[in-house]
């Protein structure tokens, strides 16, 4: 019985001792083994033999891509202008034994590194400049962390901008401030149209006006002409100069009888000499 028992100890510590000294590493992972407690080796994906109880994994390493989301956060201009900014960086690990010793935790690391990297190179820029040379920018962040990255056995592979915009309280007052500008250009606009209606309508008169002169000057010069010829034809003989002034003096009696005025009375303008004549004086 004690044979048995001992038999059964023996080959669980058999097994234990194989399990433990065979290691299987999954494709995109890398293991780093430790020698009492010191760097040992790295083992690569595949069927992979440690000793026992003296070798140990301490720490297994993704080789394949990360994504890093760099959180939000608020970023002065150099114009003083409060900006919201993101980013994402694609990192992958070459060196999986000084990404493990050379930092505490190197995706930490790299997020806050990007985070002051991008503060800083914002903080060099306009509002408008940041705002528009994404492309700029991003060239700029992944020169300036490539490499301390480096020293970390990781490369960056890209870095994008994913947002950069103003801040709410920011864009509130540039929305205000459009819409003032919108609300000027519209008076402005209103402004110029009545100016030119205005300046318009003066032409307008004067030149009416101008016509106007025009026409009574006509006028004028052929009532001169009309009087010169009526005085040269009749010379001294008053009935022509009768019978044209009755003439209009007729002209003029049909004008006002066609008035709606009911307050005018017409008068004979030889109402006196018919008078005279009703009565048999003469003055």
């Amino acid at each position: 019985m004690e044979t048995i028992a001992i038999f059964g100890v023996l080959a669980f510590f058999v097994i234990l001792t194989i399990a433990l000294g065979v290691r299987i590493v999954p494709q995109g992972y890398k293991h780093v083994v430790q020698r009492f407690g010191k760097y040992h080796r790295t083992l690569n994906p595949g069927l992979n033999m440690i000793i026992p109880y003296i070798d140990t994994v301490a720490y297994r390493v993704t080789t394949k891509d990360i994504v890093l989301d760099v959180p939000s956060q608020d970023v002065i201009t150099r114009d003083n202008v409060v900006i919201v900014a993101n980013a994402v960086a694609y990192i992958n690990v070459l060196n999986p034994e000084r990404a493990v010793y050379g930092v505490e935790n190197y995706a930490i690391a790299i997020q806050t590194l990007v985070q002051t990297s991008l503060r800083s190179i914002i903080g060099e820029m306009d509002m408008d400049d940041a705002l528009s040379s994404r492309d700029q920018i991003k060239a700029r962040l992944l020169a300036a962390i490539s490499d301390d990255v480096s020293e970390w056995g990781v490369t960056v592979k890209t870095v994008e901008i994913q947002d950069i915009n103003p801040s709410p309280t920011m864009q509130k007052a540039m929305e205000e401030q459009a819409a003032a500008e919108r609300q000027r250009r519209a008076t402005v606009t209103r402004a110029n149209g009545e100016k030119e209606a205005a300046i318009l309508e003066a032409e307008g008169r004067l030149e009416a006006s101008r016509r106007d002169a025009e026409a009574k000057k006509v006028l004028a010069d052929a009532s001169r002409e009309a009087i010169s010829m009526v005085a040269e034809s009749i010379q001294d003989r008053q009935l022509p100069v009768m019978f044209l002034l009755g003439e209009r003096y007729v002209d003029a009696v049909k004008e006002l009888a066609a008035s709606t005025n009911a307050k005018t009375v017409l008068l004979p303008g030889d109402l006196q000499a018919s008078l005279q004549s009703l009565f048999g004086t003469r003055k």
